[in-house]
């Protein structure tokens, strides 16, 4: 009997915390169909309680996250919103590190971006280098209007494209206190100039010719194509990085059904906007903290490196000036280390990082 009545406390709290600013979001957040069974690709914590809940974007557009919260806690918090790798879901990189971060004593969301996973927004599958930097606005506008949640203790992490957008975030939205990208892609950079920048003017135009003519395209037949996700099966011949999102994405020990990685990928337009639209050109006035992580055997590793120096721009920017920007790239580690390797993530680093920049 003293169980039952323990347990039927311990559901109306943890309903409680999912639900305390429900009233003020109804009128602007669509109801989304949400899994709540556990269908994360990695098991569920003990340590920490979680929940499924939506917020609304500034375009209206509702958003689900999974909300993981320290047991035993009280008074306002710390908290952290999370997203990337790009193309991904909460159900995997994302989430991995919100509950091992709500371990650790932070109030924790891992979302999905507008147009994809659980999230809202039509069509399906698109990307937005405005629409996903607000993404992170919107988070930030949830968390600092939970009850348990120090609004002036706010940071967010980006995980691969996603990292880009949260520096992008940081450079708009001074609510962001402490800022940490992971294994960071410059979606822009990538989409305008190809990896390690092979493409020049002319390339970049029959990039251009062929994304108009699939416009065109899909007008007239009135869908859209979907480009593909990560190829399967991988030639013998592929690049290393391709076969390390393989055994990612392709393979039990990333795949989720709902990844487009894992699966048709974005539309085939989905990414266009990228093109001409420089995610990172205001990082140097970003004034608050900012850590940068990256493996040293990452084919993606000059984004990191080459966004953290124009960051600091020899010391001259404001960004530089405000003495607060770290860069750690880890020894021998790849890409995909950084989405769900243990040993790899520098976790104490992290936590050192937040504890240090959101107190």
């Amino acid at each position: 009997m003293k169980k039952q009545v323990l347990t039927a406390i311990f559901l109306t709290l943890l309903m409680s915390s999912c639900s305390q600013i429900k009233n003020e979001t109804d009128m602007n957040t669509q109801e989304l169909p949400l899994v709540q069974e556990w269908d994360k690709v990695f098991p569920q914590s003990d340590k920490v309680n979680h929940c499924k809940i939506t917020f609304h974007n500034r375009y209206g557009i509702t958003l689900a996250a999974d909300l993981y919260t320290p047991r035993n806690v009280n008074g306002k918090m710390a908290a952290i919103a999370i997203c990337g790798p790009f193309g991904a879901v909460k159900e995997q990189s994302s989430g991995l590190y919100a509950q091992t971060l709500a371990e650790r004593g932070f109030i924790t969301m891992a979302f999905d971006p507008s147009f994809t996973g659980e999230s809202g927004g039509e069509p399906r599958y698109m990307a937005s280098p405005d629409i996903n930097t607000e993404d992170f606005m919107a988070a930030v506008d949830y968390l600092a209007n939970r009850s348990d949640v120090d609004p002036e203790r706010i940071g967010i992490l980006g995980i691969c494209g996603w990292g880009g957008m949260a520096l992008n975030a940081a450079a708009l939205d001074t609510r962001i206190k402490a800022t940490v990208t992971s294994t960071m892609y410059d979606m822009t950079r990538v989409n305008a100039y190809g990896y390690f920048d092979s493409l020049d003017a002319e390339a970049r135009y029959e990039v251009k010719k062929a994304l108009n003519a699939q416009r065109t395209k899909e007008y007239a037949q009135g869908t859209y194509e979907r480009g593909g996700g990560v190829i399967d099966p991988v030639p013998d011949d592929a690049p290393f990085f391709v076969k390390d999102y393989h055994a990612y994405y392709k393979t039990p020990r990333g795949y989720h059904k709902r990844s487009l990685n894992s699966n048709e990928g974005w539309n085939k337009t989905g990414c266009m906007s990228f093109m001409n639209q420089p995610i990172l050109m205001y990082s140097k006035e970003i004034q608050s903290a900012v850590l940068m992580i990256h493996g040293e055997k990452a084919h993606s590793c000059y984004f990191t490196k080459d966004a953290f120096a124009n960051m600091m721009d020899d010391g001259s920017t404001i960004a530089a000036k405000a003495g607060n920007k770290e860069l750690m790239i880890i020894p021998n580690a790849v890409h995909i280390d950084l989405y769900d390797n243990m040993t790899v993530i520098p976790f104490d680093k992290i936590t050192d990082f937040y504890n240090t920049n959101l107190k």
